[in-house]
């Protein structure tokens, strides 16, 4: 019954999409050729921009504010115009946007740890714009998509020999007026649609965070922005491509929702950690260490955040909560703490087992400490170095310096 929830939700979502559209699109159809506007066009045209903003917060609002200054007929229509369509909000965002364009292009050719940092501003700031998206630039839109349609409506019908209410506004299944069903759902359902796509094109960003070369970082900027371009000219050349297009990204972003959640958890405490140099004030605790799940841990799906804690019998259990705020879950560990070992990594430290696989990740707060978690949890293997640590110390030895060596294991 758990494996049909997503499905049935899913379907849910888009029959309250769809059968809203339908309606609106069958009332239209009887109407004279001449009468071009569909009441539901506006609702497909806020769709796309609701999908293209998700997909770039920054761009996407800096594009869509610059396309309404340049719409407005004179200037007393540009004062009108809300706050992200001045050209002072928009010329400054669209601005930072070429500017992580090109630190992205120049990433390829300068050593990972040279643009980390600036990844790590670049994640906090799509968070930001996000969250000011999705606090005012989205329900504006979608707000207004909803009035076009009414108009479009009222336009409709005064081509008819009678001017009455027409469009979705006049659209009655047994008597019943599902206006206020459309005002209920246009703006809650524009909210969900940002915050599903937006969690899958969030996770683009950690992405870039935990990659360590540069090419791959604008690969997927690349990938990213292509993908907004093609939602923006099917939205020009037909509202409805570009719906049919956004619905096929808000289904996948849908899917991925989980992996693209935990990535976000995973984001935002490696800039927080960053940002705040908070290794600097933290020390471990004996027992129950926060940490991230690696490939290799057994159940748990990757990046899931939770504790790790050694039992009085002696074994290791990791202990989470699915999407954080769900019942825990526990996952036993079968590896041997004797077994394990901390790859002290250039950035964050990994626990890995013998064979050089990786149970979990620790957050950046742990650099520094990796030696009082490996004593915590009796790790046979103490510390040695890995990623990047692991290759500057082969380069040393190769030309003739000491290697990182390895923490001895206290007992």
């Amino acid at each position: 019954m758990k494996r049909l929830a997503p499905w049935t939700l899913l379907l849910v979502t888009l029959l309250v999409v769809i059968v809203p559209l339908a309606l609106a699109a069958a009332t239209t159809a009887a109407t004279p050729a001449k009468a071009n506007r569909s009441p539901a066009a506006p609702i497909a045209s806020a769709l796309s921009t609701v999908t293209g903003i998700a997909i770039s917060p920054l761009l996407g609002t800096g594009a869509y504010g610059l396309y309404q200054w340049v719409a407005a007929k004179d200037d007393a229509a540009r004062a009108a115009l809300p706050w992200y369509a001045q050209w002072t909000f928009w010329a400054p965002a669209l601005l930072l946007v070429g500017l992580c364009a090109a630190k992205d292009g120049l990433g390829a050719m300068v050593p990972p740890g040279w643009k980390k940092p600036l990844d790590v501003l670049e994640t906090v700031e799509n968070k930001f714009s996000g969250l000011i998206a999705a606090g005012a630039v989205v329900p504006f839109a979608v707000s207004t998509m909803t009035k076009m349609m009414f108009e479009s409506g009222a336009v409709a019908a005064a081509d008819g020999p009678v001017l009455a209410q027409s469009g979705v506004a006049a659209i009655h299944l047994a008597a019943v007026d599902l206006t206020w069903l459309l005002n209920l759902l246009t703006v809650p359902f524009g909210l969900a649609v940002f915050g599903v796509v937006w969690l899958a094109s969030h996770a683009i960003n950690v992405l870039i965070l935990l990659s360590p070369w540069g090419a791959i970082d604008a690969g997927l900027k690349t990938a990213r922005t292509a993908l907004l371009g093609l939602v923006t000219v099917a939205a020009t050349l037909d509202p409805w491509i570009g719906a049919v297009l956004s619905l096929v990204v808000v289904v996948i972003a849908y899917f991925v929702a989980g992996w693209a959640f935990r990535l976000t958890v995973f984001g935002t405490v490696f800039s927080w950690d960053f940002i705040t140099r908070r290794r600097h004030r933290f020390s471990p605790p004996e027992n129950d260490n926060l940490m991230f799940a690696g490939a290799n841990c057994p159940g748990v799906p990757l990046r899931t955040y939770g504790r790790l804690v050694q039992r009085t019998q002696g074994g290791l259990e990791f202990v989470y909560r699915p999407w954080l705020v769900l019942a825990p879950r526990m996952a036993p560990i079968v590896a041997e703490p004797k077994t394990l070992a901390v790859g002290e990594g250039l950035f964050f430290s990994d626990i890995v087992t013998d064979n050089g696989r990786t149970l979990f990740s620790l957050p950046p707060r742990y650099r520094g400490h990796e030696g009082v978690v490996a004593r915590a949890y009796l790790m046979g293997g103490g510390v040695q170095p890995a990623g990047l640590r692991k290759a500057w110390s082969a380069l040393r030895e190769m030309l003739g310096g000491r290697a990182l060596k390895n923490e001895p294991h206290a007992a």
